[in-house]
């Protein structure tokens, strides 16, 4: 790492935080105006109305920070179209569902479009490192590629979307998360990544003020979509591409709050004789508020439990 490269990542953070933060209450009015609020049920935990959209502060965030720190010229431009054209679009989808309620399947159908724009980048999980021996790659035909990374890039989507259930929640966890592969991927000479990264930790930390709870804002799946997906992106540019036997466990360990919440919660539900993918109030943070625990205090543990992850993730890539 050298001061330069350290000094634009700091700039990436503090551009994101900052656009956000001063973007939010704009998104808020459009939201008013555009009629996108959230309205109160039994498995959601506010209790009145509340605008959503606040995602497209944070996108507004993001892609300003990623220019003033130069992301956007040190990766390739087909990458960076790939990155900006998938998260735009999958943006886009939660945009308009945060407005009229989109159907499970579509928006399902709709996300794996929304790889498709990285897929054609060659933006795509091509090898995968041996568990055991340190230098030794498995290198994956395309077409397995391509279903492998759909997989992961609708998966982490999704797992953002899941745990942005309490106030603060998944902005906090993004924004963790971020933070650790931001470190990473500095210790492995992956600049363009960590400016990514970067710039997207910084936005969900500006968007926090106005989503912490009570919170006056919702990220919607607007937010959660874009973070999901550009984080879902960023590690396979990233942490994948590490030539070392670890590199599979960097992004798993980064995410594990969501990811574990996403892998679980199909899997409880038909244990208990329901579809698979029928929304509940049964995720992580339900059952730690069904113990007593506030709804600050879940997502201030959600948030100790992935700066740990993090921090494991960062000693384990130093160790190579």
């Amino acid at each position: 790492m050298t001061f330069g490269s350290d000094g634009a990542v700091l700039l990436s953070y503090a551009v994101g935080f900052a656009v956000t933060c001063a973007a939010t209450p704009l998104a808020r009015r459009l939201a008013l105006r555009g009629g996108a609020i959230d309205q109160p049920n039994e498995r959601k935990k506010h209790k009145s109305p509340l605008p959503t959209w606040g995602g497209v502060a944070i996108i507004a965030g993001f892609f300003l920070a990623a220019a003033a720190g130069g992301a956007i010229h040190q990766l390739s431009p087909k990458a960076l179209a790939g990155l900006a054209t998938g998260a735009l679009f999958v943006a886009l989808v939660g945009f308009v569902d945060d407005r009229i309620d989109i159907p499970a399947k579509v928006k399902f159908a709709l996300q794996v479009i929304a790889v498709l724009p990285l897929l054609l980048a060659g933006v795509t999980i091509n090898m995968l490192s041996h568990p055991i021996a340190r230098q030794e790659q498995l290198y994956l035909p395309s077409w397995l590629a391509w279903i492998i990374t759909t997989l992961w890039v609708v998966g982490v989507t999704n797992a953002i979307n899941l745990i942005d259930g309490l106030d603060g929640l998944a902005a906090g966890v993004s924004a963790l998360a971020c933070t650790a592969l931001a470190f990473i991927a500095l210790v492995w000479g992956q600049f363009a990544v960590a400016l990514l990264c970067a710039a997207l930790a910084g936005a969900a930390v500006g968007f926090l003020p106005w989503n912490w709870h009570p919170a006056g804002i919702l990220m919607g799946d607007t937010g959660a979509y874009f973070l999901g997906y550009v984080i879902a992106a960023v590690t396979i540019q990233g942490a994948f591409k590490m030539a070392a036997a670890i590199a599979i466990l960097i992004p798993l360990l980064v995410l594990a709050v969501p990811l574990l919440d996403t892998t679980l919660s199909p899997i409880r539900r038909v244990l208990q004789g329901h579809p698979a993918f029928e929304a509940d109030r049964d995720h992580l943070h339900h059952r730690l508020i069904a113990l007593g625990l506030s709804e600050p205090r879940v997502v201030l543990l959600t948030y100790a439990v992935t700066a740990v992850c993090g921090a494991i993730a960062i000693w384990i890539s130093r160790a190579r």
